[in-house]
């Protein structure tokens, strides 16, 4: 029998928020950052499903009723003999926070960084609702995603699970086009 795994640990607490959002601002991340971008805070997710391993052997985690929509979607797609993979899913604030640091320790500015990762706090990754996507043949993180057959399935599909993509090409908030990027929302849009 296998072990189900433990779930990753929730930046909980609003002084640990607190404490992350200073640190967030002492590396760069501007006051008014949110104002700014058109972006929110997001919370963090209050429960979290184990959705399987992503295509470096991580446990990746969803929140119950996005993980059920991931759950249909990816069943469908493979109906249709489309595979899509699993990049990244949930990430706690603390873990956007590593992010953001280890991309500063590489070299990058934070103005680079902020135009293709949201500011810890402000990640839909958080919210346990958000996927990056991949499929065969196509490099993790990259904007050719958007010529894959994969890609062209969630466009016209992935409305019906309820799964929108959230960065398109010059999107409000200043974040580079993420054709690989989809965030599950309780209400589906109508067209």
């Amino acid at each position: 029998m296998t072990e189900r795994p433990e779930p990753p640990a929730l930046s909980s607490g609003r002084l640990q928020r607190s404490e992350l959002f200073a640190a967030s601002r002492s590396l760069g991340v501007p006051d008014d950052y949110g104002r700014t971008r058109g972006l929110r805070r997001v919370r963090e997710a209050r429960a979290l499903e184990h959705i399987g391993r992503d295509v470096q052997g991580r446990d990746q985690w969803l929140a119950p009723r996005a993980a059920r929509a991931w759950e249909r979607m990816r069943s469908a797609a493979a109906g249709d003999a489309i595979e899509l993979n699993v990049i990244s899913a949930f990430r706690a604030i603390s873990y956007q926070l590593d992010l953001l640091r280890r991309k500063l320790a590489r070299g990058q500015s934070i103005e680079q960084i902020l135009r293709v990762s949201a500011a810890p706090g402000y990640s839909e990754h958080h919210s346990g609702r958000a996927l990056d996507l991949t499929t065969p043949g196509f490099a993790p993180l990259e904007e050719a995603f958007e010529h894959s057959a994969a890609f062209a399935w969630l466009r016209v599909n992935a409305p019906r699970f309820g799964f929108r993509l959230s960065y398109p090409r010059g999107n409000r908030h200043g974040i580079v086009y993420e054709p690989w990027h989809w965030c599950w929302h309780e209400k589906p849009r109508t067209p």
